[in-house]
């Protein structure tokens, strides 16, 4: 069988491999991307059930990058202010929760913020040190270690902490005594404003770097001889490439190398992230969601998390509806074990606990899951994380993205990653 040659292969059309082959284009190369799915997309892709549309979990942009700009504010878009709610033990506080104690009883208020002054410092060791020389024991155990183990799926002392930056709200005792004693809504959040496409989906932000772009869907890549230069696919079919960027997650690309050593191999597959199950809902009246998101706190409902579509765009819902999707997260730490009927059963009970929605307001319910959410960071990753990539790299392959880069990246920093290694293809 003749195999085709391609100058430029990607693998991968999410974000960052459209972003890479975006950037070849510019530089007036030909590139072709290969992807696994039906369609391109990856994370940002959605589906569309009975006029109700879905993103795969949820997205919003705060981008400042100007090359991101550039691409997304092609498509009109709709701006939010990022105000999140968190569900607690029957209270709506407002996000952070430490900073926004205002309902709770006074002698709970009390004893936190004791906890808050108390906090010890000291060597940090893991996350569970750094929160509670943050916020203190109290604190610490009453909100961000049970949503640790919900949301990452693995106790707060088993991760490290390089991956916090922003995205964690960091002590303020004069910002946690104004939201206990006082109602004033100051933003707390790491990003003044979050957009959002009028029509689409979240996609649609995206969908310019598909314009004039050579995407190949259903090729499932399993093999890559990185001395023949050549990647394998599931369907038998070949190519020969003189550049290969991948986005692919790397303990998959690491199987896919024959000639692999045992340590790279080992260290691969030590590398883990969490799966979700999302749980879609569509309601039969306006106004079920009480905020753009929020974080669920009580562990009899399994989701960690749930955002509203058709808050982030009217035109996500048909008229006179409203939706909710909810994330429920797993990991090879913390296997899934519930059917997608128990999901579903679980979320609409927890509907009903926080006073959302009955099930007769119910008209879309969906279950579907994505294989990986966020890269986890156990204690000691990024050694072993940089081993693999420093081995991945050594063999020729432009590794690129979220899980190509094993980082925690927002979808701006998934594209500046596709455009850097589009540029370095080229060197």
């Amino acid at each position: 069988m003749t195999v085709e040659h391609i100058d430029y292969v990607i693998l991968g059309a999410g974000i960052t491999g459209l972003g890479a082959g975006h950037e070849l284009r510019q530089q007036g190369k030909n590139p072709t991307i290969f992807e696994k799915r039906a369609t391109a997309g990856g994370l940002l892709d959605n589906f569309v059930i009975d006029g109700f549309r879905f993103d795969r979990a949820v997205h919003l942009s705060f981008a400042t990058e100007p090359e991101v700009r550039e691409i997304f504010d092609r498509t009109p878009y709709i701006t939010h202010a990022p105000e999140a709610l968190c569900w607690d033990a029957g209270n709506w506080l407002r996000h952070p929760t430490q900073n926004n104690m205002h309902p709770l009883p006074a002698e709970e208020k009390i004893a936190l913020i004791a906890g808050l002054t108390e906090a010890p410092q000291g060597e940090l060791n893991n996350y569970e040190d750094w929160l509670v020389q943050q916020y203190g024991r109290p604190i610490a155990e009453r909100w961000p270690m049970p949503y640790t183990e919900k949301y990452w799926t693995v106790p707060a002392n088993e991760l490290g902490t390089d991956w916090i930056g922003q995205r964690v709200r960091r002590a303020d005792i004069r910002e946690v005594l104004q939201g206990a004693f006082t109602t004033e809504k100051p933003n707390h959040f790491y990003a003044k404003e979050m957009r959002y496409p009028e029509q689409g989906g979240y996609r649609a932000f995206i969908e310019p770097l598909m314009v004039d772009a050579d995407i190949r869907c259903n090729k499932h890549a399993v093999a890559i001889d990185p001395v023949a230069q050549i990647v394998t696919f599931e369907d038998g079919g070949q190519v020969h490439y003189s550049k290969l960027i991948s986005t692919l997650p790397i303990p998959e690309v690491v199987e896919m190398l024959p000639s692999a050593p045992a340590p790279i191999r080992d260290k691969a597959r030590s590398l883990f992230a969490t799966a979700v199950d999302l749980i879609s809902v569509g309601f039969n009246k306006p106004a079920v969601p009480p905020a753009l998101w929020f974080y669920i706190y009580d562990r009899d409902i399994w989701a960690a998390r749930a955002y509203a579509p058709s808050l982030k765009s009217p035109n996500n819902v048909p008229q006179g509806c409203s939706s909710l999707q909810f994330e429920i997260y797993s990991s090879p730490r913390h296997p899934q074990q519930h059917t997608a009927e128990e999901m579903k059963e679980n979320t609409l009970a927890g509907l009903e606990k926080m006073g959302l929605a009955t099930r007769d307001d119910i008209i879309v319910l969906d279950h579907r899951k994505l294989d990986y959410g966020n890269v986890v960071y156990d204690v000691g990753m990024e050694e072993r994380r940089d081993e693999v990539l420093a081995y991945i790299r050594d063999v020729g392959i432009l590794s690129a993205g979220r899980f190509g880069e094993w980082g925690y990246l927002w979808s701006n920093q998934s594209l500046m990653s596709g455009l850097a290694a589009g540029r370095a293809a080229t060197v």
